[in-house]
C-alpha cells in the first residue's frame, strides 16, 4: 500500500475518521500463506477493538507504529 504525501492515513474502524498512528497486521491462515501480511490502520481510540477482533480469531500477526511500518516491503 501506497500513500500520496498529500493524503492522511485514516483509521480503518468503521464510521471513524481520525487520522491514523497504528498497523495492524493480520493474515487469514485458512487463504493466506505465513509470510502473508493484510493491514488495517488504526487511531489510538481503536488499536485495542480492532486488534482484539484479529486476535480473538488467530489472524494478529502484529501492531506497529505507523511512523515505523515500511509499507515498501513486500510482507
Amino acid at each position: 500500500m501506497e500513500f500520496v504525501a498529500a493524503e492522511k492515513p485514516i483509521c480503518s474502524a468503521k464510521g471513524c475518521r481520525a487520522d491514523a498512528t497504528w498497523v495492524v497486521a493480520w493474515n487469514n491462515p485458512k487463504i493466506h500463506t505465513p509470510e502473508r501480511r493484510k493491514t488495517w490502520l488504526a487511531c489510538e481510540e481503536h488499536r485495542a477493538s480492532l486488534s482484539g477482533f484479529l486476535n480473538v480469531r488467530g489472524m494478529l500477526k502484529e501492531v506497529v507504529a505507523l511512523s515505523d511500518w515500511d509499507f515498501d516491503v513486500a510482507r
